[in-house]
C-alpha cells in the first residue's frame, strides 16, 4: 500500500509522493479501503500472509482510518503487518496505537545519524528523533526494521561507521543499507557535485556487511540484513516471484504473471474508485522466458543463490571470485560479487531443464 504524503520531499526521492495534498488524506484512504474490497469480492486478493504500508509518510495519517484498509482482506493469523515511518512522526501513543491495530512491525528511515549527511541528504529529522522513535517501538513492544543510504556528499567512511554503530545501539532486528542512487528529475540529479563516489559505496558496503555481521546480522539480500528469524517476509515475496496487490496511487501488482501499475495522482486514484472505475493505468504481461529470466535475476542478489547450470561453463570460470557454493548445485555472490551483482545478473541463463526460482511461491 502506497501513502503519497509527505510534509518534505527529500533531495533524492523520485517516488510519486506529493507535500501539499495532505488534505486529501481522509478521501484516499477510503479510496484504498474500497479497492480492496473490490479486490476481494473480485477473488484478485486471495488471503494474505504480509502487509506493507510504505510511501512518502504513512506515519502521517491518522492510525485507525489505515487500518481499516488492511482490515478489508482476509490475512493469515500470523500475517506480517508492516508500516514506515519518519521518526519525526513517532510517538508512544503513536506505536501503541499500531501495535493496537495488529502491526507486527515498523520500518524506520534513518538514513544517516551524522546531522551534516541528513542535512546533503534533504532529510527533516535528526539522530535524537531517530533515538525518540526506537525507544517508543521498544515500549509498545513492535520490532523494526532501520533503512540507512551510504554515499551522500560529504560522507566519510568515519560518517558511515558512526552511523552503523548507533543504528546497531538503536536494537533494530533488520537494517537495510542502500546505495545513494541519482534519479533523474529530482534536486540531487540536477547538483553533480553531491553525486555519491562509487568507490566510497564500495567501501561502505563491506564495511556495513562487517559491522552488521560482528552484531549478529545476517545478510540475506544485497541490501539487507536480519537477525536470525526476522527477514522481512513481504520482501522476500518480491525477490521469490510470488504475487502481490498494490493499493493506492502509483502501486505496482503481480498476479498470474502479469504486471501492472495504478494511475500514478492520488486526485485520479480517489476519482477512480469512488466511480467505480477500474485504477489500472498500465501493465504487462510477461512470456515464460522472461519469467524465468527475471526469477534468476532476482534469486542471484539472495542468499540462497541460483542453479549453477544458469551460468554457461565459461562464465562460471570469467565469474570466478564472484561467485561461491550455495548448496548443492547452486551458487551465489560471494562478498566481492555482491560490489558487482548486475555485472554477474547479465550472464545469467535460464537453461528449459532447471527449476529456476526457490520453491516458496506466497500470495
Amino acid at each position: 500500500m502506497h501513502v503519497p504524503f509527505c510534509r518534505r520531499r527529500c533531495d533524492y526521492c523520485a517516488f510519486a509522493t506529493w507535500t501539499d495534498r495532505t488534505h486529501l488524506a481522509d478521501r484516499y484512504l477510503a479510496a484504498c479501503r474500497g479497492h480492496v474490497r473490490r479486490a476481494v469480492g473480485d477473488g484478485a486478493l486471495p488471503r494474505v500472509t504480509s502487509v506493507f504500508v510504505g510511501g512518502g509518510t504513512p506515519s502521517l495519517v491518522e492510525p485507525a482510518p489505515l487500518a481499516a484498509v488492511w482490515a478489508e482482506a482476509d490475512r493469515d493469523p500470523g500475517a506480517e503487518v508492516t508500516v514506515e515511518c519518519n521518526p519525526d512522526d513517532v510517538t508512544p501513543a503513536l506505536t501503541r496505537a499500531y501495535a493496537d491495530l495488529g502491526v507486527t512491525r515498523l520500518s524506520f528511515g534513518v538514513q544517516s545519524m551524522v546531522p551534516s549527511v541528513l542535512r546533503s541528504l534533504g532529510r527533516s529529522h535528526d539522530p535524537d528523533a531517530v533515538r525518540r522513535a526506537a525507544e517508543a517501538a521498544h515500549a509498545a513492544g513492535l520490532p523494526f526494521n532501520v533503512d540507512v543510504i551510504m554515499g551522500a556528499a560529504g560522507e566519510t567512511l568515519a560518517d558511515w561507521e558512526r552511523t552503523l554503530d548507533e543504528v546497531v545501539a538503536l536494537g533494530p532486528v533488520h537494517v537495510s543499507a542502500y546505495g545513494l542512487t541519482v534519479e533523474a528529475g529530482t534536486p540531487l540529479a540536477d547538483d553533480p557535485a553531491r553525486h555519491p563516489d562509487e568507490d566510497h559505496q564500495a567501501d561502505a558496503y563491506l564495511l556495513a556487511d562487517d559491522r552488521l555481521a560482528a552484531a549478529g546480522f545476517a545478510w540475506y539480500e544485497i541490501s539487507n540484513w536480519a537477525l536470525p528469524g526476522h527477514e522481512c517476509r513481504h520482501n522476500r515475496l518480491y525477490w521469490d516471484q510470488g504475487e502481490y496487490l498494490g493499493v493506492g496511487c502509483a502501486a505496482h501488482s503481480h498476479r498470474a504473471g502479469r504486471r501492472y501499475w495504478n494511475v500514478r495522482t492520488p486526485e485520479r486514484y480517489v476519482e477512480a474508485v469512488e466511480s467505480d472505475r477500474p485504477v489500472e493505468a498500465a501493465g504487462e504481461d510477461l512470456d515464460d522466458a522472461t519469467r524465468a529470466l527475471e526469477a534468476l535475476q532476482l534469486s542471484v542478489r539472495t542468499v540462497e543463490g541460483v542453479p549453477a547450470a544458469a551460468f554457461d561453463r565459461p562464465d562460471r570460470e570469467l565469474l570466478a571470485g564472484l561467485l561461491e557454493p550455495a548448496g548443492e548445485d547452486r551458487v551465489r555472490l560471494s562478498r566481492r560479487g555482491r560490489l558487482l551483482a548486475n555485472e554477474v545478473a547479465l550472464r545469467l541463463r535460464p537453461p528449459a531443464e532447471v527449476a529456476v526460482g526457490p520453491a516458496r511461491r506466497r500470495t
